[in-house]
């Protein structure tokens, strides 16, 4: 088992399917890679680069990814149930259908993310910021409570103002 790739370069890298479960990747650079079905459960992403990343139906269940950056990021059907993603980076990210219950999300920067779908029942967003963001037909409950959902489009698919 892997137990640290902290700082490492691992830009553009094919992860399909790797099994990263609770690996210490803080400080390193993902960007462009692919980590369609990747495991990620429990892992320390703590300011890890995954700008423009592929992390299509990934298990990041419990990972912890403070200050991770995750513009542009491809999270379809992603699970981060309980993640805590505290001042993450998730502008222009694709979120479509992932599983954020539970996750911590608060004072995470979400401009332009696009939700649709997703489930968001138990997540804490206090401080976040949602502008342009699009929530059509995501589970929301009560989590919206506290964050910033200027011009977002709800999951009705109203637009606030």
């Amino acid at each position: 088992m892997i137990g640290s790739l902290a700082d490492t370069d691992l830009t553009g890298t094919n992860l399909v399917g790797a099994d990263l479960a609770g690996v210490d990747l803080t400080g390193a650079d993902l960007s462009g890679a692919d980590l369609t079905d990747a495991i990620l459960a429990g892992a320390n992403l703590t300011s890890t680069e995954f700008v423009g990343a592929v992390l299509v139906r990934a298990d990041l269940t419990g990972a912890v990814a403070h200050d991770a950056n995750f513009t542009g990021a491809y999270l379809t059907r992603a699970v981060l149930r309980g993640a805590d993603l505290t001042m993450a980076y998730l502008t222009s990210t694709f979120l479509g259908h992932a599983d954020l219950a539970g996750a911590d999300l608060s004072a995470a920067y979400m401009t332009g993310a696009y939700l649709g779908g997703a489930t968001l029942t138990g997540a804490t967003l206090t401080g976040a910021y949602l502008g342009r963001a699009n929530l059509t037909g995501a589970t929301i409950a009560t989590a919206l409570d506290g964050a910033d959902l200027t011009a977002a489009t709800m999951p009705d698919g109203t637009v606030l103002d």
